[in-house]
């Protein structure tokens, strides 16, 4: 193969890569803006397996559109689900990306609480949860304080992206966002997920709410 059968435009590469990704999908029944998410997510890992591993809560995705809709903001765990979301077409709908586990009084409280830093970040911020959409990409812990708060304060996001990785409480953290019905979510079973998954649903999330074309 030569570097002129490459293509290079990069409409026509991730245009090519959705025709292919439609063909992988071809025999599931989602809805159709779950299957927008659920592309996003296979084009992101460049692994159609991943499809078979989303979870939508009933209201998961409406909910999450409604929400951008009216201007709410994302709140994530770690800087590289920040990193992912695509700040520009938040903007059009008002809304801001926020991470605080940089927060200069994160470290102090976290060895004071004896819990990880991504859990403090957002205790220390929990108002800005309610009502907002929250999106774990790495932390286990931070998903199960957004649980617990939700639980203790009787509030809740619009909508919890919660796709933490790993092998330690990540499929276990999971499964509790799964099991509850009370909070809309999208999530994906098991030890995969990631920051490139949880920003992956967001961005799915934020072009539908503006109507961006995929």
């Amino acid at each position: 193969m030569d570097l002129k059968d490459f293509i290079i435009s990069p409409q026509e590469i991730e245009a090519r890569s959705m025709e292919i990704i439609e063909d992988f999908l071809a025999q599931h029944d989602w809805s159709p803006f779950q299957k927008q998410v659920v592309k996003r997510v296979v084009h992101t890992t460049g692994d159609p397996e991943v499809a078979g591993l989303i979870l939508f809560h009933p209201q998961g995705v409406k909910a999450g559109i409604a929400a951008l809709q009216r201007g709410a903001n994302i709140i994530t765990d770690v800087e590289m689900v920040w990193s992912g979301v695509n700040k520009k077409n938040l903007a059009k709908a008002g809304g801001k990306v926020l991470c605080f586990l940089n927060d200069p009084e994160v470290p102090a409280r976290a060895r004071e609480w004896g819990i990880t830093r991504a859990m403090t970040a957002l205790r220390l911020h929990q108002d800005e949860l309610w009502g907002n959409v929250v999106a774990v990409g790495n932390s286990p812990t931070a998903l199960l304080e957004v649980l617990r708060l939700s639980d203790e304060r009787k509030k809740s996001p619009a909508l919890i992206v919660g796709c933490p990785v790993g092998f330690v409480g990540a499929a276990e953290s999971k499964q509790l966002l799964a099991e509850q019905a009370e909070i809309p979510y999208l999530s994906i079973k098991g030890n995969r997920g990631g920051s490139n998954v949880a920003a992956a649903m967001v961005n799915a999330l934020i072009y539908l709410s503006v109507q961006r074309e995929f």
